[in-house]
């Protein structure tokens, strides 16, 4: 169909058109999702108390028949990945867009985590080991030219690899993680990943290059004598 937008994991997404000419987008249940009437609802209700600017808006819904459709606000220029992943559209995309756009989702989860009265939380670090090495611009996509800010893409990826630390502890909070991208104090050191053993401990980068052992297990068997 040639109004069709994509297919998600909660099924197809069609492009739709109101009464009063306002376009909107369609998420059409699959009838393999195996979600009642009863999960629907309530999921629905959930939704529709999530409002915020960083967050597409939910317009409402239909379970007539055997239906079960949602009625989200339609986004004139498509998914983030559509820009993203097209060798073309992706030179669209410069820095300070981009930029843009990773304080927009940050605020978008901050109101998820801590603002919005529901506290929804939304769930190979070759990144972690290029920026131990002094070599994080390395993951930047080459069409950025030079549009991008060396120290805020530094920053970026710093604040990213915070967020992905093994234990949870660790980790900083979405007011944090906010506040990070809106100032220029100084950042704590990300934690090794795990499996990635070090033959000495460190606790700041530097420009030497350390000797790697990736995911090596030591196993010893019991046995009776």
């Amino acid at each position: 169909m040639t109004n069709k937008l994509g297919q998600g994991g909660f099924g197809p997404v069609y492009k739709g058109k109101l009464h009063d000419g306002k376009h909107v987008a369609v998420k059409r249940l699959s009838s393999s999702s195996g979600q009642g009437i009863e999960e629907f609802k309530n999921e629905v209700v959930l939704i529709s108390k999530l409002q915020h600017r960083n967050l597409v808006r939910l317009f409402g819904y239909c379970t007539e028949r055997d239906e079960r459709i949602l009625i989200y606000e339609f986004m004139a220029n498509k998914s983030l990945d559509t820009f993203l992943f097209d060798p073309t559209k992706r030179a669209e995309l410069d820095w300070p867009k981009r930029f843009n756009i990773i304080q927009g989702v940050a605020r978008g989860l901050l109101y998820l985590h801590r603002d919005s009265c529901l506290r929804v939380i939304h769930r190979d670090l070759k990144a972690w080991q290029l920026w131990y090495e002094n070599k994080e611009l390395e993951l930047l996509d080459e069409t950025l030219g030079d549009s991008f800010s060396p120290s805020e893409v530094t920053r970026c990826i710093h604040v990213a690899l915070l967020c992905v630390q093994d234990h949870v502890e660790d980790r900083p909070n979405m007011s944090a993680v906010v506040s990070m991208f809106s100032s220029e104090g100084k950042l704590p050191q990300p934690k090794q990943p795990t499996f990635t053993f070090q033959s000495r401990m460190f606790s700041e980068r530097s420009d030497s290059i350390p000797v790697w052992s990736p995911c090596e297990v030591t196993e010893s068997v019991l046995q009776g004598r």
